[in-house]
C-alpha cells in the first residue's frame, strides 16, 4: 500500500510540474523541456531522490513506450504533404541532404571523442538528428524571423522528430540482435518499417471510416472524436510493437501522417486535444530522463562530452545550413541564426529513455549511460544557449525584419509583397481567393488564407507583431472594416488603406489611416508623366535598377559632417536628396551639417543606396 500511495504522490507531482513547465514556458518565452529537466534533476536521485529508477517499478519501459507513441502520433499528425511539396529546395534539402550530414557527423564524434562503439554512435546520432517543433516554436515567437525561416525551420523540426524516430528504432534493433551486416539491417528496416506501416494504414483508415461515416453521439461527437483518435494511436503502438518489437514508433508515425492528411471532422479539437495530452506525458518522459541519469555519468563523458556539444552546435549545424541553404533566398544572417537555433528537445530525450531502460534490461549498462549522459548534455546546452539567447542572437544578426501585412492578394497587393519583399521585409498577404492564392504563391509569397476582416485570421498571421497593414482589396468597404480592426485590435505603427472610390478617402482620414486613393494616385501619375516625363521614367525603375530609400543616421563617421564632405564618400550612383530633423524635410546645402538622430532620403542606382544605407546605418 505505501508503494502504491507513493506512486500517487510521485504521478500528481509530475503532472503538476509539466502544467506549472508549460505556464513559465509561455510567460517567459524559452522552451518547456528547461524547466522539465532542472525539476527532473532536483527530484532526481542526484538532489531530493524522490524520483528514481525504481520509483515506477517494472512499468516504466510500458509508460514512456506509450508517452513515446503520443508524441511520435502528435507530431506527424501535423506533417503536412502539401507543405513539404510546396516547400523550397532549400526546405528539401534541410530534411535530407542536412539530416544525413547531422546522423553521420555526429556519429563521428562520438565515436572518436568517447570511445563509443559505431552501432551507438549512430543510435545516438540518430537521436540527435531531431530538433522538433516543440523546442523551436517557443523560439520563434519570442524572434518573428522572416517567414521563410520559421518555415524551414518547423518543417525541419516536424519531419526529422518522426524519420530520426524510425531510423532510431532500426538502430536499436541492430544492437539488440546484434546484426552488423547491410543485408540484416536492411531486413530489420523492412520488417519494422513494413509491420508499422501496414498497422499505422489499417489503424487510420479504421479512425477515419469511424470519424467520417459513424455516429459518434451527436450530442458529444468532439469529445468522443478525440478519445477515439487517442485511442487508436496507442493501439496502432501496441499492435505493431507486439507484431514486431519496436514496430510501434513506425506505426504511429503512420497513422498520424494519414489521419491528419485526411479531410477528418473535429480536426481541431483533436489537434488541440493531443497537445494537451502530449504536455501531460512530456513531464513523465524528461523526469524519467533525470531520474536515470547521474551526474557522475555525465562527469564520465568529460571533455569529449564538451567536445560532441561543440562539434553538434557549432561545426554540423552550419555546416548542414549554409549546404542546405544555397542560392539567395536566404541573407547570410538569416543562414547564421538558422545555424544557431537548432536545439533537441521532445524526441532525443524521449526515445532515448526508452532504449536505455531497454538496454540496461539487455545488460547493456554502458551503452545505456553514454546514451543517456551524451543526450541529456547535448539538449541541456543546445535549450540554455540556443533557446535562452535566440532573441539576443537574432537582434545580432539583424534578422527580425519589419513585417507587414497586406490584406488582398490581387494585383496591387502582389506587386506591393514583391516590392517590399525585393527590400527585405517580410510579407505576409492574406487571401482568400483559392485561385489567387496559388497565383502569388506560385509567385513566391507567403500567403495566409482567410478573410481579412476576421481578427482570428489577423492575428494567426501575424498581426501583433506587424508593424504595417495595409488594406489592399479592391472593396472600400473591406478596407475600412480591416483599418478599424488593425487599429482597435492590434498597435501597428502604421495603417494604409486603398481607397477605390474617391469619395471615401474622407471616412478613411477619420479614423486616422493613411489613404491612397487608387483614382487620384493614377491621375497624378499622368500627370507627372506629362509634366516631368524624365524623373517618372526613372521612378519606374524603383525596386529594380534604381532605388530610393530614407534612412536614420548612427554612424559616427558621418556625425558632425557636412553633406560636402560626406558625398564623396557615399558610393558612386547615388545622391543626397533630403534630410529630416525635428519633423521637418528640407533639400539640404553642401553646408548642411548631419547630426546623430538625422533621416536622410538618398537616391540612385539599387545596389548604390544599399551600400550607402550600410554606410549611413551600419546596424541596418
Amino acid at each position: 500500500m505505501a508503494a502504491g500511495s507513493n506512486l500517487i504522490y510521485i504521478v500528481a507531482a509530475i503532472i503538476g510540474i509539466g502544467v506549472v513547465s508549460q505556464i513559465l514556458s509561455d510567460r517567459f518565452q524559452v522552451p518547456s523541456v528547461l524547466f522539465l529537466i532542472t525539476s527532473g534533476i532536483i527530484l532526481g536521485p542526484e538532489v531530493l531522490n524522490v524520483v528514481h529508477p525504481d520509483s515506477f517499478g517494472s512499468g516504466l519501459s510500458a509508460i514512456v513506450g506509450l508517452s513515446v507513441a503520443i508524441i511520435v502520433f502528435e507530431g506527424a499528425f501535423h506533417l503536412r504533404i502539401e507543405k513539404l511539396r510546396e516547400a523550397p529546395a532549400a526546405t528539401i534539402r534541410l530534411i535530407t541532404v542536412g539530416a544525413g550530414i547531422a546522423l553521420i557527423g555526429t556519429a563521428a564524434a562520438i565515436h572518436y571523442l568517447l570511445g563509443s562503439p559505431w552501432s551507438v554512435s549512430f543510435l545516438i546520432g540518430a537521436l540527435l538528428v531531431a530538433t522538433g517543433p516543440t523546442v523551436i516554436a517557443p523560439i520563434l515567437e519570442v524572434v518573428p524571423a522572416r517567414d521563410r525561416v520559421e518555415a524551414a525551420l518547423e518543417t525541419e523540426g516536424i519531419v526529422n522528430d518522426v524519420t530520426a524516430a524510425i531510423l532510431a528504432v532500426v538502430i536499436f534493433e541492430a544492437i539488440i540482435e546484434g546484426a552488423t551486416e547491410p543485408g540484416a539491417l536492411m531486413t530489420l528496416f523492412a520488417e519494422r518499417l513494413g509491420v508499422g506501416v501496414v498497422v499505422g494504414t489499417l489503424v487510420a483508415a479504421a479512425m477515419f471510416y469511424a470519424l467520417r461515416y459513424v455516429d459518434l453521439s451527436p450530442g458529444n461527437a468532439p469529445q468522443n472524436a478525440r478519445l477515439l483518435v487517442l485511442a487508436g494511436a496507442l493501439v496502432a503502438y501496441g499492435a505493431a510493437d507486439f507484431i514486431a518489437t519496436e514496430a510501434g514508433i513506425a506505426a504511429v508515425a503512420t497513422a498520424g501522417i494519414l489521419l491528419g492528411n485526411a479531410d477528418v471532422p473535429y480536426e481541431e479539437d483533436i489537434s488541440a486535444f493531443k497537445g494537451d495530452i502530449t504536455l501531460i506525458v512530456l513531464s513523465f518522459v524528461f523526469i524519467a530522463l533525470a531520474a536515470l541519469l547521474e551526474f557522475e555519468t555525465l562527469l564520465r563523458l568529460g571533455l569529449g562530452g564538451l567536445g560532441v556539444v561543440v562539434v553538434v552546435a557549432l561545426v554540423l549545424r552550419p555546416l548542414l545550413v549554409f549546404l542546405s541553404a544555397q542560392g539567395d533566398r536566404f541573407t547570410t544572417g538569416e543562414k547564421w541564426f538558422m545555424s544557431f537555433v537548432g536545439p533537441r528537445g521532445i524526441i532525443p530525450a524521449s526515445v532515448a529513455t526508452l532504449f536505455a531502460i531497454q538496454l540496461r534490461a539487455e545488460g547493456l549498462g554502458q551503452a545505456a549511460d553514454t546514451l543517456v549522459g551524451t543526450v541529456f548534455l547535448v539538449i541541456l546546452v543546445t535549450v540554455v544557449f540556443e533557446g535562452g539567447l535566440a532573441r539576443q542572437i537574432a537582434e545580432y544578426l539583424d534578422v527580425i525584419p519589419m513585417r507587414v501585412l497586406v490584406i488582398g492578394g490581387g494585383k496591387v497587393g502582389r506587386t506591393l509583397a514583391e516590392r517590399l519583399e525585393d527590400r527585405g521585409e517580410n510579407v505576409v498577404l492574406i487571401e482568400q481567393d483559392p485561385e489567387i492564392i496559388e497565383t502569388a504563391r506560385n509567385e513566391g509569397h507567403t500567403v495566409h488564407q482567410g478573410d481579412g476582416t476576421d481578427t482570428d485570421v489577423l492575428r494567426s498571421a501575424g498581426a501583433d507583431n506587424a508593424k504595417i497593414v495595409v488594406a489592399a482589396t479592391g472593396d472600400d468597404d473591406v478596407n475600412l472594416l480591416v483599418a478599424q480592426l488593425a487599429n482597435s485590435k492590434f498597435d501597428p505603427e502604421t495603417i494604409i488603406a486603398r481607397a477605390n472610390n474617391p469619395d471615401n478617402v474622407d471616412a478613411f482620414e477619420e479614423l486616422g489611416v493613411r489613404t491612397i486613393s487608387s483614382v487620384l494616385a493614377t491621375a497624378q501619375a499622368i500627370d507627372n508623366y506629362i509634366e516631368r516625363p524624365a524623373m517618372m521614367n526613372w521612378m519606374s525603375e524603383i525596386g529594380r535598377s534604381g532605388d530610393v530609400q530614407e534612412i536614420e543616421v548612427t554612424s559616427e563617421e558621418i556625425v558632425g559632417k557636412t553633406v560636402r564632405d560626406i558625398g564623396p564618400e557615399l558610393p558612386n550612383g547615388c545622391l543626397i536628396t533630403l534630410i529630416s530633423r525635428d519633423g521637418e524635410s528640407s533639400v539640404p546645402s553642401a553646408d548642411f551639417t548631419v547630426q546623430h538622430g538625422d533621416h536622410i532620403t538618398i537616391i540612385g542606382g539599387h545596389d548604390a543606396v544599399r551600400e550607402a544605407m550600410q554606410f549611413i546605418h551600419p546596424d541596418e
